[in-house]
């Protein structure tokens, strides 16, 4: 059993769970997963990636978005209830070295993985800019720790409620051309990633994209999560999350991920009504 520790609600739908997992705290490196069963093994896998770990204490912690049936059900649990199933850590870690200037760009909900990764950039002596962006200044998450990183964080809303009104990709071209980055890591919803790619690309830039495909079993099985990357077939669960975004077949992937949209919005506004009646929001 994994013990939530501590239950933040970040915005209307995303929260954050400190999880009492000390083995997983001790083996975990930036980039890497867990999968998350709430109530068994017969219940919805989730997978999340790890968002920061302490290992002296013990502790991970995930952040995720109440999209589905399960994320809802999850986002419904409170500090001392117990998560039955927590597998990890999975994938391959994020590749850590001095590339030296290094630009870290966050989306919505992909910012939370994001930071393990600037952190462990910064940490070897990368000199690390960051931009993260979202819709609008109600979804944008962890700033404050992205700002201990790089003082110079650009924030960007679609909408100009906070920070600069465009899409992340308007300064990362401006750093590709004034500060000419030698390596850029983008996470975030799959539209976003695409062009971050398409923008480094211009410029020669090496660019990975940690995706987020449909995920069952995490350990390469099912076939579910596959991609192709530079023309192969490749899994996420196993050969990733990370690839080289300039090879990823980004309309393939957006293709295979709109598979379940219809029933993902219908398990939304069911859960979403039964989770704002349970919080007295209704």
């Amino acid at each position: 059993m994994y013990k939530i520790l501590k239950k933040e609600k970040l915005s209307k739908e995303v929260f954050r769970f400190t999880l009492s997992a000390p083995l997983i705290a001790k083996e975990r490196k930036a980039g890497q997963f867990v999968v998350i069963q709430k109530g068994g093994d017969f219940e919805e896998r989730i997978p999340l990636t790890i968002a920061d770990a302490d290992e002296k204490n013990g502790t991970i912690t995930i952040v995720f978005q109440a999209i589905g049936e399960g994320t809802h059900r999850l986002a419904m649990m409170n500090e001392g209830d117990e998560i039955e199933n927590v597998l990890g850590p999975l994938g391959r870690p994020t590749h850590i070295e001095n590339f030296g200037r290094c630009v870290c760009v966050g989306g919505g909900i992909g910012v939370a993985p994001l930071y393990p990764i600037a952190k462990a950039l910064k940490e070897i002596g990368n000199d690390v800019r960051i931009i993260i962006g979202a819709r609008n200044e109600s979804l944008l998450i962890e700033e404050d720790e992205m700002r201990a990183i790089d003082e110079n964080l650009i924030v960007v809303t679609d909408d100009g409620s906070r920070g600069r009104n465009g899409v992340v990709t308007e300064p990362l071209k401006e750093l590709c051309e004034s500060w000419k980055p030698d390596f850029v890591v983008t996470i975030g919803p799959t539209i976003m990633m695409k062009f971050c790619a398409l923008t480094t690309k211009e410029y020669g830039i090496k660019t990975i994209a940690s995706l987020n495909t449909i995920m069952i079993d995490g350990t390469g099985m099912c076939g579910g999560c596959r991609v192709s990357v530079g023309g192969e077939t490749k899994f996420v669960c196993v050969d990733g999350p990370e690839f080289d975004a300039h090879e990823v077949d980004w309309e393939n992937m957006m293709m295979r991920q709109r598979t379940y949209s219809s029933y993902e919005k219908e398990a939304h506004h069911k859960c979403h009504l039964e989770y704002s009646i349970k919080e007295g929001e209704a």
